[in-house]
């Protein structure tokens, strides 16, 4: 006790030390503290304003069907999964095929907000990401997560692709150790649907519809414009056993900031460029 008294007695008056000889140091500093600060009691504001909203609207949450196990339950824990995906259609479909005891999902309203640059409280100014936040269980920490699984279900068109990225800069920004905790995913779903009086066969590209229109006699080949298309009946096979996931991943994290930057940051000329660039 006398010596960490001592250490921080020394420490104390070395600071001061400094600061009084450095009075560009101290304003810094100073001004560091103040936006902190502010930053602080803006966070614990927007947060309380919208815990009262969520009290008022009711205790569910818009939007979103719960499972009965979760993450950490002994009794398949370890299968609970969420499907973030986006409009009514698909997420009704998704619902009516899914398994209540292990698969919940959340659906999108429209596109999220690009949070890329902004601080945690536009979460709290956020209806929708506030709502997805607290599906998940992660506000306080990444540790609460509900779920083993968070399964990204947009459909396989640039819309789809864009929301995908929009929720993936939402995580990184706010909740990097999800992703690289492997808990986030992108789910695979068919394009196509090639059939005939006999076999019908689901397609996830158009290599796989190739071949399944030089295999099938008299093909019937439907192109799925969106999840919403596709009946509950046929869903179930899609979020079945046999579900095609993509486990996402970060190669390099201190790459991070700087590819997000990028992609969701200003409309830069160079961004302008790439995008001209690799048009298909």
């Amino acid at each position: 006790a006398e010596v960490r008294s001592w250490i921080v007695s020394e420490t104390r008056s070395a600071v001061v030390d400094f600061l009084h000889k450095n009075t560009t140091a101290a304003q810094k500093l100073q001004e560091k503290i103040n936006h902190n600060e502010r930053l602080r009691r803006e966070l614990n504001d927007v947060k309380k304003k919208a815990k009262e909203v969520a009290r008022k609207v009711s205790i569910k949450i818009p939007h979103f069907k719960d499972c009965k196990y979760h993450k950490g339950d002994k009794k398949r824990g370890d299968e609970s999964t969420i499907f973030i995906t986006e409009g009514p259609s698909a997420a009704g479909s998704m619902v009516a095929a899914r398994d209540v005891e292990t698969q919940a999902i959340f659906g999108l309203k429209g596109v999220p907000l690009n949070v890329f640059g902004k601080t945690k409280a536009a979460i709290y100014k956020n209806e929708e990401l506030y709502n997805l936040m607290t599906a998940l269980g992660i506000e306080d920490s990444v540790e609460n997560l509900r779920f083993n699984n968070v399964v990204i279900a947009t459909d396989a068109d640039y819309d789809g692709f864009h929301i995908r990225n929009l929720l993936m800069t939402f995580f990184l920004n706010y909740f990097e150790e999800l992703v690289t905790s492997g808990h986030v995913y992108i789910l695979e779903t068919p394009i196509f649907r090639v059939r005939n009086s006999r076999e019908t066969r689901y397609c996830y590209s158009e290599k796989e519809r190739n071949q399944a229109v030089a295999d099938l006699r008299n093909p019937e080949v439907t192109r799925f414009k969106g999840l919403g298309e596709i009946s509950p009946g046929e869903f179930g096979q899609f979020i079945g056993e046999d579900m095609r996931l993509i486990k996402v991943g970060v190669r390099a994290l201190a790459e991070v900031p700087t590819t997000l930057e990028f992609y969701m940051g200003k409309n830069t000329p160079d961004r302008r460029d790439y995008i001209v660039e690799h048009l298909i």
